[in-house]
C-alpha cells in the first residue's frame, strides 16, 4: 500500500483531519500520483435512518397484570372472551396510531430531501473578468476591461503626453483575471469575493511597487455592457468602494480609435485632468518639503 495512504490511515485512526490539494494553485507543480482513499461515504436518507432507529428500538414492556384477590374469579370462559375483545380494538388502534405516525415523519422527510438536493445540485459559481492594469508616476491607477492592444495603449501615451500628465513612457501593462484558480469552484458569495480578489490584487501591486494611489481612471462604459465589473468595482457617486479610489471615467480606448470627433469631444475633460494632475503632484510634494 502506498505509504501516504497508510500515514492517512493512522491519522484518521488518531482522530486527526488530514487535508489535501483540491486545485492546482497558478504555477503550481503537479500533485504526484496517489491512491488517495478519501471518497466520503454516500450519505442515508433522513427516513432509511428513522426506519433504522424504530427497528431497533426495544419492545414495549407489557405490564403484568395485578393479581386478582381471592373471590373474584372470573365466573366463565365467556367473560375471558369479553375482555380479550376489549382490549383487542385499543391494542389494533396503537399499532395505527403508530403507523400513521411513522407514514407521516417519512412523508416529511421525502418533502425535505428535495430540497437539500436542489440547494446542493446548484452551487453557485465565481464571477469572470479580466482588466488591464498600469499605474501613472505611481499615482495614479489605469484600468481597462479586457486586454489593452498595442495600438489601445499608444493611443493611451498620445492622450496622456497630450494633457501634460505622462510625457515618458507607459509603465508595463499587467492583466488580471478572475477567478484565479484553473478549475472554477463553487463560492458562497460571487460578488463579495470576486471584489476581495481585485483588491487584493490592487493591494499586492501597490505593497511591491510601492505606489501611493490618489485617483482612478477608468477607460470604457461602466454598465449593463460592462457586467459584471460594473458591480465589482461598485462604483458610486464618483468614488470606488471596492478600492477606495475618485473615479475619473472617459471612453474606451478602442472607440477612439475609429475617428477624430471623439478625441475631439474628450479634450476639454484632459484639459481638466491635467489640472487634477498638477494639483495632486503639488499635495504629495508638500509632505517631502516639510520633512526637510
Amino acid at each position: 500500500m502506498n505509504q501516504e495512504v497508510i500515514r492517512r490511515h493512522y491519522l484518521d485512526a488518531m482522530g486527526i483531519t488530514a487535508w489535501g490539494s483540491r486545485y492546482q494553485l497558478p504555477n503550481a507543480l503537479p500533485t504526484e500520483a496517489c491512491d488517495w482513499d478519501d471518497v466520503a461515504p454516500a450519505p442515508t436518507p433522513p427516513r432509511e435512518r428513522l426506519q433504522a432507529l424504530l427497528d431497533d428500538a426495544p419492545a414495549p414492556r407489557r405490564n403484568a397484570p395485578e393479581p386478582q384477590a381471592s373471590g373474584e374469579a372470573i365466573a366463565s370462559p365467556s367473560a375471558v372472551r369479553a375482555l380479550l375483545l376489549k382490549d383487542k380494538p385499543s391494542s389494533e388502534k396503537s399499532d395505527q396510531a403508530k403507523q400513521s405516525q411513522t407514514k407521516q415523519v417519512g412523508a416529511q422527510s421525502d418533502k425535505a430531501e428535495p430540497t437539500a438536493d436542489a440547494t446542493l445540485a446548484t452551487p453557485a459559481k465565481p464571477l469572470k473578468f479580466s482588466l488591464s492594469c498600469l499605474c501613472l508616476n505611481g499615482r495614479w491607477l489605469v484600468l481597462q476591461a479586457g486586454e489593452m492592444r498595442a495600438l489601445e495603449q499608444q493611443m493611451l501615451a498620445n492622450l496622456l503626453q497630450a494633457a501634460g500628465i505622462q510625457q515618458s513612457a507607459l509603465p508595463e501593462v499587467t492583466h488580471f483575471t478572475w477567478p484565479q484558480m484553473t478549475n472554477a469552484f463553487a463560492v458562497e458569495d460571487p460578488l463579495d469575493e470576486a471584489r476581495e480578489g481585485l483588491a487584493a490584487f490592487i493591494a499586492g501591486q501597490v505593497s511591491r511597487q510601492e505606489w501611493q494611489l490618489t485617483r482612478l481612471l477608468w477607460w470604457g462604459e461602466l454598465g449593463a455592457g460592462q457586467a459584471p465589473l460594473d458591480r465589482i468595482l461598485n462604483v458610486n457617486e464618483g468614488q470606488s468602494h471596492t478600492l477606495s479610489l475618485p473615479v475619473w471615467q472617459g471612453p474606451a480606448l478602442a472607440a477612439l480609435l475609429d475617428g477624430t470627433h471623439s478625441k475631439r469631444a474628450l479634450w476639454p475633460e484632459l484639459q481638466a485632468l491635467n489640472q487634477q494632475w498638477t494639483r495632486d503632484s503639488s499635495t504629495v510634494a508638500e509632505p517631502a518639503v516639510n520633512d526637510h
